[in-house]
């Protein structure tokens, strides 16, 4: 079946084939449930026997097995009883464990699946789309379908074998009087399948907005530091306030109608059982019906009513599910724009090389005044092409927005090219299975992020089965042994959600340590000192040169201090390479490099030519000296 099919069933006929292997065990609960609701009708049945015992002695129904002593007649229901209420116990056990363990199997693994899909998406569906939503659907949404089958789905079973078993009984008793109690039935399916497809809606509108409130609530906890800065916890309140206060009015919308449905089902049925009480007992006056066949059709009548009343918290239940179900197929759904290819690439046999062959890429802005999501293209890369031989250090440098970090991004294939193409070794990396290319990368960012764990947990994060004595070795490469040792519980050291209990250094030479662990044959250091001060960026520029050494390094920089020593430097502008070259080639060259190199030593460029490019610095004096006419960077 085609995704497109799949995305317009229902979602319970989508739940029904997801978990297809476990169909042996939603029939074995069903069954439990049928079971344990037929022992629940039967003392009905028994009490009806004991006043046919009482009204007709040696006559009644269970003398008719052989059984004339009243007294012994007793004793068989009493043995009865006991029976029918044990195997109602027993299979109210087995229903209640069967349906719990299967939505609590089905959970785990639609989560689990879920979030495997969610890994799989290229890095574009989570720029467009907040965290918050995501876990919503991740863990509200599957924990209200795991709700549902708790209880929800025994309860719809056994309303209906309540009234397929109660309906037989009284067309079996007494036809003439039982169609009177099973006339008000087709209103009741009419009713509850009208306020199914009308609440249907509703509870999804509701699922909608908890997903905005669980985004402004993740967003807000990630940004209180700023919240606190800016004293906005007032403003941020009313904000929560609002999103909260949307959500309780979609849920009232939902309860209000779905608190119609009991009334509504009670008042049909109590139709039937007062014309089965007033007939029934006329014709039980005239001797036409059985006194205990009379008890019976009035006590199992009531065993009817509450069933039935009950169906408004189980459509209640049922259709919050459905509306969670069908968020995370949704998701499910959600087919990734960028697949791995299936050449494998072994780490050993990696070198190193990367080419950008005419490469041409944009990201897709979306217009915020186009109410049809049109989308407007803003084109990034135009036409890069830049060769790094293996094992070589290059830098990529620019000013911001020229296009650094994208080149990153599809080097890694969070992106992919729109023209051109990317290689490793000489394969195009659309080709390379996905995990190979990241395999033999290894990646720091300047946005460094950290695990809840410790130190050593998060330096062996790329590399898990790395033992102690590798995990302090990475780290004294990184020169952050020292200041490890140093800390409470040293490598055992919990670093907080997203590092938070180190400085941005620390951050920063742990990130670098887990780098040098995994020990790639291509590493990207994108601006690994832009957010340290100078003595830290010596530190990690004394480790980074050291780790440089027999793998292919590219460096992303502001800081072009950091960069001078690179085999070759690519100068970006407009997501062009405007220049190539060695740091003092392009410092002589007096282009768009000798003017960033200027502003950072000491002098800005005059003037800018029409075409962009930095009109020619004056010669600057040894050292970065300032000259006179110059203003001070």
């Amino acid at each position: 079946m085609t995704v497109a099919t799949q995305t317009n069933l229902h979602p319970l006929r989508r739940l029904w084939e997801y978990a297809g292997h476990h169909r042996p065990s939603v029939l074995w609960a069903s069954f439990c449930s049928v079971m344990n609701k037929l022992f629940d009708l039967a003392p009905e049945a028994l009490i009806g026997a004991a006043v046919d015992v009482i009204v007709r002695r040696q006559d009644s129904f269970i003398a008719s097995f052989g059984i004339p002593d009243v007294r012994t007649q007793f004793v068989v229901l009493a043995i009865a009883t006991g029976v029918i209420w044990a195997l109602e116990s027993l299979f109210e056990y087995l229903y209640r464990t069967a349906w719990r363990n299967l939505a609590q199997t089905l959970q785990h693994e639609l989560r689990l699946n879920a979030y495997a899909h969610v890994q799989d998406l290229e890095l574009a569906y989570f720029e467009d789309r907040s965290t918050g939503g995501l876990m919503a659907i991740l863990n509200d949404d599957i924990n209200q379908l795991e709700r549902f089958l708790d209880d929800g789905a025994n309860q719809i079973i056994q309303v209906i074998v309540t009234t397929v078993v109660i309906g037989a009984i009284y067309l079996g008793l007494a036809p003439s009087v039982g169609w009177m109690a099973l006339v008000p039935m087709p209103f009741i399916v009419w009713a509850s399948v009208w306020f199914q497809g009308f609440l249907a809606p509703r509870y999804a509108t509701v699922r909608e907005q908890v997903g905005l409130l669980n985004s402004q609530l993740a967003n807000n906890l990630g940004g209180i530091a700023t919240i606190k800065s800016f004293t906005a916890e007032k403003f941020e309140i009313e904000r929560i306030r609002h999103e909260s206060d949307e959500y309780r009015l979609r849920n009232a919308a939902a309860i209000k109608l779905s608190s119609a449905f009991v009334p509504l089902i009670r008042m049909i049925i109590v139709a039937g059982f007062i014309a089965m009480l007033f007939f029934g007992g006329l014709m039980a006056l005239e001797g036409r019906l059985n006194v205990g066949a009379y008890s019976i059709m009035v006590y199992i009548t009531q065993r009817l009513l509450w069933p039935l009343t009950m169906l408004g918290s189980t459509f209640d239940l049922y259709q919050r599910a459905m509306a969670s179900t069908a968020r995370v197929f949704s998701l499910l759904d959600t087919q990734p724009q960028i697949t791995s290819g299936g050449q494998s690439l072994p780490l050993a046999t990696v070198r190193g090389e990367v080419v950008f062959d005419q490469v041409t890429f944009d990201y897709g802005m979306r217009s915020a005044d186009d109410e049809l999501h049109s989308f407007e293209r803003r084109a990034v890369i135009r036409g890069l092409s830049l060769h790094i031989p293996a094992g070589e250090t290059a830098a990529i440098v620019g000013a911001t927005g020229a296009g650094k970090s994208t080149v990153i991004k599809l080097l890694l294939r969070f992106y992919d090219v729109q023209g051109g193409c990317v290689l490793l070794d000489g394969h195009d990396i659309r080709n390379l299975k996905t995990e190979d290319l990241r395999r033999a990368i290894g990646f720091v960012s300047q946005d460094v992020f950290l695990f809840h764990g410790t130190v050593r947990e998060n330096i062996a994060y790329g590399k898990r089965d790395a033992t102690r004595d590798e995990v302090i070795d990475a780290a004294k490469v990184a020169e952050a042994h020292d200041f490890i040792m140093q800390l409470p519980n040293g490598y055992d050291t919990v670093v907080g959600e997203r590092g938070q209990k180190l400085s941005g250094g620390q951050r920063q030479r742990v990130s670098i340590a887990r780098a040098v662990l995994k020990d790639p044959p291509v590493l990207i250091l994108d601006e690994a000192t832009s957010a340290v001060d100078n003595e830290t960026e010596a530190a990690i520029q004394r480790s980074l040169e050291r780790i440089a050494v027999g793998r292919t390094t590219i460096v992303i920089a502001h800081r072009l201090s950091t960069v001078r020593n690179a085999d070759r430097i690519f100068v970006l502008d407009s997501g062009q390479l405007r220049e190539q070259g060695k740091h003092e080639a392009l410092v002589a060259a007096g282009g768009i490099y000798a003017a960033l190199w200027n502003v950072q030593t000491g002098f800005r460029a005059r003037t800018v030519t029409g075409n962009g490019q930095p009109a020619p610095p004056p010669a600057a004096a040894k050292d970065g000296a300032a000259i006179r006419d110059n203003k001070p960077g």
